[in-house]
């Protein structure tokens, strides 16, 4: 990594952080662009990533006890994942090709922790709720009951719950008015022809996670 971040085309992990400290999931992802005021990472159709077995809150609760093994599963679409330092959200950019050609299939906010800087990567933890969003810029919000859940189990507080909400309404807003850096021309990004796909780093469970310095206010003890 330079001293203003990942060259164009280089590999990256990015990873989901829990806040025990365990990676739950890890993508093999190309820098597109890295900047102080922007970061684009490419996720190929066909990458192994790394993941715990998706569990509702209440799963996780009553398995509270020894870490589950990561397994190895394959991603099956292109995926753009755009992010803003210091915002507490990520843009998902799908297409879909066929006979036609490529096309944006969907947008999709996740909502997340601002993302942090490793020699690895990227580290953020996710934060349930989610908006998916039509090439016409309608949208529904995705995994609002699952939200409620993790506060009753006492993974979330309830002022990360409305935080995360609010973010959410901001960036649809953002997007409906041509103001978010995802509108600025990537619906008709491509991935480089000489791209191969990534595989994730060989340190990628040892590298120490990095931490949100605002986990006390998120995330209660216990």
């Amino acid at each position: 990594m330079s001293p203003t971040g990942f060259a164009h085309g280089s590999i990256v992990d990015l990873r989901y952080v829990l806040t025990d400290g365990r990676i739950e999931m890890c993508w093999p992802c190309r820098v597109v662009q890295d900047s102080d005021a922007f970061v684009a990472l490419f996720i190929a159709a066909g990458s192994r990533y790394k993941a715990n077995p998706k569990r509702t809150a209440a799963q996780k609760r009553a398995d509270a006890g020894p870490a589950l093994t990561v397994s190895e599963f394959l991603w099956r679409a292109d995926t753009l994942r755009l992010m803003i330092p210091g915002r507490p959200h990520s843009v998902w950019l799908f297409w879909t090709t066929n006979q036609d050609g490529r096309k944006l299939n969907k947008l999709f906010v996740n909502m997340e922790e601002p993302f942090r800087r490793t020699p690895l990567g990227f580290d953020t933890q996710d934060h349930t709720l989610d908006i998916v969003m039509q090439p016409d810029l309608s949208w529904t919000w995705r995994d609002e009951e699952e939200l409620r859940n993790h506060i009753q189990e006492g993974f979330f507080t309830a002022d990360l719950a409305q935080a995360a909400r609010d973010e959410g309404l901001r960036v649809v807003d953002e997007i409906r008015r041509g103001a978010h850096p995802c509108t600025n021309g990537w619906a008709d990004w491509a991935p480089e022809k000489g791209w191969s796909i990534p595989t994730v780093s060989a340190n990628w469970a040892t590298t120490p996670p990095t931490f949100w310095d605002r986990r006390s206010w998120a995330y209660p003890v216990g």
